[in-house]
């Protein structure tokens, strides 16, 4: 797969979700997003204001996470997130799925937790983290379906959270292939590589979720693949 640096850098989602960050934390990975001419970051719901802040006047989005990182929150504390996200300025919302009612065969109130989080969005694109270690394959179609049902706008792996927060080629096939070819497809967790980011892409993400330090030896790995095929940036 051949694509041009500038469209390859606006597939990441570069993320900064640490417990511990403080507001400088913040202000410093805005500066780097608006001198790296990254299209999208995302911090935690606190920070969403002082990053829009930061950024205005650039290209650079922000995406907020929603009952992140677990997905248990009762469906109208989401929505009061996901409300107050907007209102700040989130470009886009990814939400962590109901996981327990899922495994609990309610598949009517997990949806519902979804569509409730589209219609706050307004249009933004909303992703739903399906936690892919800790579901089977029927699993995983079912939660990708049921994400596509209500609305989203992309299917997404892992948070990052979970145990073995590990983005597999197999999965991000398997989702696209139970998705189809038109909604998005967000691969994250440890695609820390620029050929674990390929792979990603060859297998139908079209969206992958980085930290900055990832983002960057990615790129890296771009710019010398491009050296070995005599090609400049």
């Amino acid at each position: 797969m051949e694509i041009a640096r500038d469209k390859f850098k606006a597939l990441f989602d570069v993320a900064l979700l640490r417990a511990t960050t403080t507001a400088a934390d913040v202000e410093d990975f805005a500066k780097a997003a608006q001198e790296e001419h990254l299209s999208q970051i995302c911090v935690n719901t606190f920070h969403i204001a002082r990053a829009v802040a930061a950024l205005k006047g650039t290209e650079v989005k922000v995406v907020a996470p929603i009952g992140f990182p677990m997905g248990v929150t009762k469906t109208e504390v989401k929505v009061m997130e996901a409300e107050h996200a907007v209102t700040e300025g989130a470009a886009e919302l990814d939400m962590v799925l109901n996981l327990g009612a899922f495994l609990d065969g309610d598949f009517q109130a997990t949806e519902a937790d979804i569509r409730a989080i589209v219609r706050v969005a307004g249009g933004r694109p909303v992703k739903v983290i399906i936690e892919t270690p800790f579901l089977n394959d029927e699993q995983k179609v079912s939660a990708a379906r049921l994400a596509q049902a209500a609305g989203a706008a992309f299917v997404k792996t892992c948070t990052g959270f979970s145990p073995e927060p590990l983005a597999l080629y197999e999965d991000v096939r398997l989702i696209r292939q139970a998705v189809g070819p038109t909604m998005g497809v967000k691969a994250s967790g440890r695609v820390g590589s620029y050929l674990r980011c390929m792979a990603m892409l060859e297998a139908g993400a079209n969206r992958i979720g980085l930290s900055l330090e990832q983002a960057r030896a990615i790129l890296n790995g771009w710019d010398a693949h491009q050296r070995t095929l005599g090609r400049s940036r």
